[in-house]
């Protein structure tokens, strides 16, 4: 038996911008990135952060599927699967070796 769930992360980037402002402001930099303005100088992905986790079935995740890639709307559902469920199988690997950690404690 298995069941399905969808797990809510956010990804962080570290973002810097280098921006030329008259000396005596340096806090309009701060008004050219906010108003997206600046060049990117460089950047750094810090992770995910997982903050929720809840089991849907899989009709609503079909649902949330169409809600969220809406442009993918019109797929039959066995093609919105293949793209955005990780099945059992496709982590069998990872998910055996999570278990064997867990039994061994």
């Amino acid at each position: 038996m298995s069941e399905w769930v969808l797990v809510d992360t956010i990804s962080q980037y570290r973002m810097r911008y280098l921006v030329e402002v008259p000396d005596d402001h340096p806090e309009y930099a701060l008004d050219i990135v906010t108003m997206s303005e600046a060049k990117e100088f460089s950047q750094e992905w810090l992770g995910e952060t997982i903050f929720s986790h809840r089991i849907v079935s899989e009709r609503e995740a079909l649902q949330i599927f169409d809600k969220d890639n809406y442009y993918l709307k019109n797929l039959i559902d066995e093609k919105k699967k293949e793209t955005g469920f990780t099945t059992l199988h496709e982590t069998q690997n990872h998910s055996e070796h999570y278990y064997d950690i867990g039994r061994n404690r």
